[in-house]
């Protein structure tokens, strides 16, 4: 036998169908993948699982002076206090509200978007307004918010000036609370309908054609092909979505809210995370933030969960 047909040989021998490879020969088939997942998995244990032992900060009277070890242990104390006060439970309802009215409004947004954008034949508008959409997905909320300002400010705001040039009244969207709510929500629509449609997109793409002409053949028009067809082909991508936005109805952004605050609207403006940020940066109080930080994400873990139960019950692919 030559040397080459040895090696062949040699080569084949590593993949015996029906027998399952060890990790040792797929880490040196792929071991450049393998090495770029270093730094981003390191970051993942460091930062995210590392960090978890920060939480018995929840459980004790934390000193900076006496160090994690030196602080005294006092259980749930902690928790008691903050259940106790007066922001705690503005800070739930808020919290609650904003996330709800976010939930309600924002997310059939993408979905009537993508039906839409799938409606239309024309290619290159097509992909234009998908890029358009999908752009203040990657914008900061500080920057939103600066353009939000200059958009809806009461005295030197463009919406304003416009509306008082064609005779109407200015409308205080950011000084008066109700209509902060309203631009609050409108906003944030707008900031996140572009990243839920190019999923439903890529979801819409799987259907099968055949359902379509089979619907054209009973007769079914383009709406009722939505409605019949596409809606129910991409049902699992919506309840997946639909659990992971309930896992935010007890979070919300801090960004959000601190970039479109401001002195004249405190009425929706103190959530769980402001409260976080004003207890644990601006007070030193680390243990209450640290607390209220963890009720916030215990109460967020058991609502996936039980949407997770009821997708699973309905008959849905769960995501745990």
């Amino acid at each position: 036998m030559s040397v080459a047909a040895k090696q062949k040989n040699q080569k084949t021998a590593l993949v015996v169908p029906g027998r399952k490879n060890g990790m040792l020969y797929y880490f040196k088939k792929d071991w450049q993948l393998y090495l770029l997942m270093l730094l981003p998995m390191l970051f993942i244990l460091i930062f995210k699982f590392g960090s978890y032992f920060g939480l018995f900060i929840a459980f004790k009277d934390y000193k900076v002076a006496k160090g994690f070890s030196g602080s005294e242990w006092v259980g749930m104390e902690v928790f008691q206090k903050i259940f106790a006060k007066r922001d705690f439970g503005k800070a739930v309802f808020n919290t609650l509200y904003l996330n709800i009215l976010d939930l309600i409004f924002g997310f059939p947004m993408p979905i009537i978007l993508a039906l839409i954008l799938n409606e239309i034949r024309n290619k290159y508008f097509k992909k234009v307004t998908q890029t358009l959409l999908y752009l203040p997905h990657f914008l900061s909320w500080i920057i939103i918010g600066a353009v939000g300002y200059q958009l809806f400010s009461l005295n030197s705001g463009v919406i304003n000036t416009i509306l008082e040039n064609v005779g109407a009244h200015r409308i205080p969207f950011l000084q008066e609370d109700t209509q902060w709510l309203i631009t609050y929500i409108a906003i944030g629509v707008w900031q996140s309908m572009g990243w839920g449609t190019i999923i439903y997109l890529a979801s819409i793409t799987s259907v099968s054609p055949e359902l379509y002409e089979a619907a054209k053949v009973d007769g079914a028009g383009r709406f009722k092909q939505c409605l019949h067809v596409t809606l129910p082909c991409i049902r699992g991508t919506i309840v997946t979505l639909l659990i992971m936005n309930l896992g935010k109805v007890m979070g919300g952004s801090f960004e959000r809210i601190f970039a479109m605050s401001n002195a004249k609207v405190t009425e929706y403006t103190t959530t769980i995370p402001v409260l976080v940020y004003r207890w644990g940066i601006e007070n030193n109080k680390f243990s209450e933030a640290t607390a209220l930080g963890l009720f916030q994400s215990v109460i967020g873990l058991l609502l996936v969960l039980g949407a997770d139960f009821i997708a699973k019950r309905l008959g849905e692919d769960g995501l745990i």
